[in-house]
């Protein structure tokens, strides 16, 4: 509630210990407003620096005589400096402590930077393009968009488990990268494993998923010799637990029908030094299985089918 901070003029001059007193008695009127500022009205300095009320429609009168300086209307106290904001911790699980790589295959981007992608790069047992484009479904349905879409839903199950988790891109690029960039990528993360996330472009009838494993390279600056074992133990569990969360069946026009699949001419597995596998999760070019591809929650699964091989894997 809001006080009146008026007094009544003096029709003449008062005693100085009087005057005085007035002059107090307005300064504290003046310190016991409301509000976040301390006080509504506010005190005016006086003619020799001393504190004076200004009444709000007072005829001029005199002012009365000098007064010791009393002290200011009371403020409020001045906020606590808030201390610098921290990144949130992240969340503990069963995966704290271990690195995963997801690599989203091909790049929605790729197919505006054809002379880019076309350049050659070194793969261990020979060169390949930078990178393709990928298919798509007969829809329009991209390999590039279908990848990154699991790409996220996995990173947010691993997360979860408290994995710390490094796509290899995310729209964060025109183009690429390079196969062999992404293979330098999981490297440099010292990755606990890595997975390449694709979708095949075969022929109407043939279906399912495969997962493919690295052969045993070395020359031209690959050397798979420490990671053909574990990938494979990745990639079976990953096959594994595919099948359970999915439903899917194995291909069953690649690996016989074992889900598994082997191959010496892909830079992102010759050239990696941590575990390493990609899995096609289907075929884009069969109506069925790009009915299974196109379906948000199918896509689910299939991400949480890849956490739970990689979790398998990762806690042995």
């Amino acid at each position: 509630m809001r006080h009146d901070e008026s007094l009544p003029p003096t029709p003449r001059r008062r005693p100085l210990r009087l005057a005085a007193a007035a002059a107090l008695l307005g300064l504290g009127l003046a310190g016991c407003g409301g509000g976040e500022a301390g006080g509504t009205a506010q005190a005016q300095a006086g003619p020799s620096g001393g504190a004076a009320t200004v009444p709000p429609s007072a005829s001029a009168s005199p002012s009365p005589a000098p007064t010791k300086a009393a002290p200011s209307p009371s403020k409020s106290p001045k906020s606590p400096s808030r201390p610098p904001s921290k990144t949130p911790p992240a969340p503990t699980g069963p995966l704290s402590g271990r690195t995963v790589v997801i690599d989203p295959g091909h790049n929605p981007a790729n197919h505006l930077h054809t002379a880019e992608i076309n350049r050659q790069v070194g793969i261990g047992t020979g060169h390949k393009e930078c990178d393709t484009t990928g298919t798509a479904t007969n829809g329009g349905y991209a390999e590039a968009e279908f990848t990154l879409d699991v790409a996220h839903r996995l990173r947010t199950l691993l997360r979860d488990q408290g994995a710390t988790v490094i796509l290899t891109y995310d729209r964060d690029r025109a183009f690429g990268p390079c196969v062999d960039e992404r293979a330098r990528i999981g490297n440099k993360a010292h990755a606990d494993a890595v997975v390449s996330i694709h979708a095949d472009g075969s022929a109407v009838g043939n279906r399912g998923f495969h997962v493919i494993l690295p052969a045993s390279v070395r020359g031209g600056g690959a050397d798979t010799s420490k990671i053909v074992a574990p990938s494979r133990d990745l990639g079976t569990r990953i096959a594994g637990l595919f099948v359970r969360s999915t439903g899917s069946s194995p291909s069953n026009y690649i690996g016989g029908k074992t889900g598994l699949d082997v191959r010496e001419d892909l830079g992102g597995l010759n050239l990696s030094t941590v575990p390493k596998v990609f899995i096609e999760c289907g075929n884009m070019r069969d109506p069925k299985d790009a009915s299974l591809l196109t379906d948000p929650g199918w896509r689910q699964k299939a991400a949480q089918g890849i956490a739970d091989g990689i979790g398998s894997y990762l806690k042995g």
